[in-house]
């Protein structure tokens, strides 16, 4: 195969974007170059999410535009969409082959063997799903999938940040959740293959590794040497090299407090919490299956913040859930203004085919769905602004990203999750700062140097 160019473009959460990293680590390993501009390079790979019906409607619309610029431009549609429905996508003009999740791990394979030039489509391979006289469909049963393969997301910025997929899949079955049946049974990289991973990520100079997962908290449970997430960090934190390890988001039952106690205690671990609310009410909450209550919820975050003092705590909101009624949404809000939350992603419900949610036949009206996420954003919005006022005159550690050199300053992010200005300072990206904050600006915090790098 001659060499060709290709674009990733990814939607949907962290989990996916590793995803991405993985199909270009592939790709690039077949000899393909990587193209920036969009429309430009040969083949296009569209890595999709299927959370809501904006994510799918995103993802037809940038088909559309890709095929529109470029007629040529090869484009195959993997990720959650093309799990959960390849013979939609298949539809869509443009589109040369669907890879579900089932198959993603070969997608490099398929089309390398297949695309033996730039001008030749995929071709129908045995195992595939085929629509006759069309494209080829790779996708099959995501349950048949029972290991992981992962690579580092190092699309951060430079060699400074690094999100490390540790597990996929999920094994709860929340009423409105889509993910279990696109993404499989909870499943997690082996202890050794994440040393691996992580002592190839320092050793290419990544400072920060953020560790992701649709389920992160289940870690390790299925593995044949069982572990869990506790386990893993423990064995993480004695990576000399490793100055920085960052959690993402982590199931409220499974935030144990020896999690929060090696959050607390341990210099190497991001102040940084996110635990998934939903609601604020039990009655949406046990409609919603999730597996605790608003005062189980409360207890816990006040419980983090009362260890973790200036800790980061941020929460997933749904609103408009089927049934929601005023009263429900009243809880949500007192909740949230009474809790140590300091930010909040609110979105709407969205009815995904095959939920239990899906069949639940009283719906909120989007006009009171919109007020509501409004109100709740607005919360949101002065819960983190009163959290980064808190911070002014704190001494906090920073790591820096980018420096803008025609602005004058360098752009950094805090151990607690504050996006920080440096303003009059130029320095190198990957470096630790022991930092004081001034003062807020629209989305984060100023801040100056107090000492010299450590990093």
């Amino acid at each position: 195969m001659k060499t060709s160019t290709f674009s990733v473009i990814n939607f949907g959460c962290r989990t996916t974007q590793s995803d991405g990293a993985a199909i270009e680590e592939a790709l690039l390993n077949k000899n393909l170059r990587k193209e920036e501009i969009e429309g430009k390079s040969d083949l296009v790979i569209i890595n999709t999410c299927t959370v809501t019906k904006t994510a799918d409607a995103e993802a037809r619309q940038t088909i559309r535009r890709i095929h529109r610029r470029n007629p040529d431009t090869k484009i195959v549609v993997t990720g959650c969409y093309a799990q959960r429905a390849p013979e939609e996508i298949i539809q869509i003009r443009g589109v040369t082959s669907v890879i579900g999740n089932s198959h993603k791990d070969q997608l490099a394979s398929l089309i390398v063997n297949n695309h033996l030039s730039v001008k030749d489509s995929l071709v129908n391979k045995e195992n595939s799903s085929i629509l006759p006289g069309g494209p080829s469909v790779y996708c099959s049963s995501i349950f048949e999938s029972t290991e992981l393969r992962s690579i580092a997301d190092m699309s951060g910025g430079g060699r400074t940040r690094a999100f490390l997929k540790v597990q996929d899949g999920c094994s709860y079955r929340c009423s409105y959740c889509v993910i279990p049946f696109v993404r499989g049974h909870s499943r997690s990289l082996p202890l050794e293959e994440v040393l691996y991973q992580v002592r190839n990520l320092l050793r290419q100079g990544y400072r920060e590794i953020v560790l992701t997962g649709i389920h992160l908290g289940g870690y390790g449970r299925e593995l044949k040497n069982k572990t869990d997430l506790a386990g893993l960090i423990r064995r993480l934190l004695k990576e000399k090299s490793l100055i920085r390890l960052r959690l993402s988001s982590i199931e409220p039952l499974e935030m144990t407090d020896e999690i929060i106690e090696l959050v607390a205690t341990s210099p190497k671990m991001a102040k940084h919490f996110h635990v998934p609310l939903q609601s604020g009410s039990g009655r949406v909450l046990r409609l919603m299956r999730r597996p605790y209550q608003p005062d189980e919820y409360f207890r816990l975050v006040e419980r983090i913040r009362k260890n973790v003092p200036n800790a980061a705590i941020g929460a997933d909101l749904m609103v408009g859930f089927p049934t929601e009624t005023t009263k429900d949404h009243a809880l949500t809000r007192d909740l949230i203004l009474n809790s140590p939350l300091t930010y909040l992603h609110v979105f709407p419900f969205s009815s995904r085919p095959g939920t239990q949610a899906a069949h639940i036949q009283d719906t909120i009206p989007k006009t009171i769905s919109d007020q509501r996420s409004l109100d709740l954003r607005k919360i949101g919005e002065q819960k983190n602004r009163s959290f980064r006022k808190s911070q002014i005159g704190r001494s906090i550690s920073v790591i820096t990203l980018e420096t803008k050199k025609s602005e004058g300053t360098t752009k950094a992010l805090s151990s607690n999750f504050l996006r920080v200005n440096l303003p009059d300072l130029s320095v190198q990206p990957n470096q630790f700062l022991n930092v004081q904050v001034t003062s807020i600006n629209k989305t984060g915090v100023r801040a100056i140097p107090v000492n010299a790098s450590f990093g």
